[in-house]
């Protein structure tokens, strides 16, 4: 005798509701990170965006070309703020620019208008280093790297350093390294991205300070930018055309607003 099929119709439909769900989480989960071409710029909220080019390429060797300060391939973009927002308290505590002689950028800075937080010195290890704040609030770690010119790295203060890292590596892939040894790090070819502790202290979201976003130039934005949401990565602004590129802004869990964006020459 042949058995006919006996599922009760609402049952059927929860088996195939549950069969699309997982067809959907594993296509998610199976998309991986964006396609990367490099780590491009930050936004720098200053009260006198002319002041900061020009600052920026007498005291720190900036080179400005079209309204951008370059450090090597990355740029910063000075964005016009009604007060002084500083680092200090921010999930982006500081960022890095690396010189062949730090000893010549600090004597240039001694009547620059620039804040010493910590003099320079050379820790065994690692290189000679210090700690300036500009005029506008923005704090740097300045180094002695030959390994790693110009500009350096971006380091985050967050509640759990592994989990931002895997985060950022998840989303936008880069080399999980040690830097020199002592300090979990991803690589984006010569940009490093490290995080410490925030331990008991509260930082707020880079949006709200002066060092405002990080930014990875992709292959193609809209692609990127739907990847991304797929991924459940909050969304701030999606893709939309500026001058000569398109850009979505993101934020990560930890507050730190993320640029995607590709140009339009490309």
């Amino acid at each position: 005798m042949q058995r006919t099929n006996t599922l009760p119709p609402l049952y059927k439909v929860v088996l195939l509701l549950v069969a699309l769900c997982c067809g959907f989480l594993l296509s998610v989960t199976a998309q991986g990170a964006v396609d990367t071409v490099k780590y491009d710029n930050l936004h720098i909220a200053v009260t006198d965006p002319d002041g900061a080019r020009q600052w920026y390429v007498e005291y720190l060797d900036g080179e400005e070309r079209d309204g951008l300060v370059y450090f090597g391939d990355t740029y910063f973009r000075f964005i016009p703020t009604d007060e002084i927002r500083p680092s200090t308290g921010s999930v982006i505590d500081h960022i890095g620019l690396s010189f062949p002689d730090l000893a010549a950028v600090m004597a240039r800075l001694e009547d620059s208008g620039a804040t010493v937080l910590s003099p320079m010195r050379n820790i065994e290890g690692f290189f000679p280093m210090a700690y300036v704040e500009d005029p506008w609030g923005v704090k740097f770690e300045l180094v002695q790297d030959p390994q790693w010119p110009d500009f350096h790295h971006i380091h985050l203060r967050v509640p759990d350093p592994t989990a931002t890292l895997d985060w950022y590596q998840s989303k936008l892939g880069g080399v999980r390294e040690s830097f020199k040894g002592r300090l979990d790090g991803l690589r984006f070819e010569g940009v490093w991205l490290l995080a410490s502790p925030a331990g008991d202290d509260e930082v707020v979201s880079s949006a709200d300070r002066a060092v405002r976003n990080l930014a990875w130039e992709v292959e193609d934005v809209v692609v990127a930018s739907s990847q991304f949401q797929q991924m459940g990565v909050t969304l701030i602004s999606d893709s939309r055309p500026f001058q000569n590129l398109r850009y979505a802004f993101f934020e990560d869990p930890d507050g730190v607003r993320v640029e995607l964006l590709h140009y339009a020459d490309q």
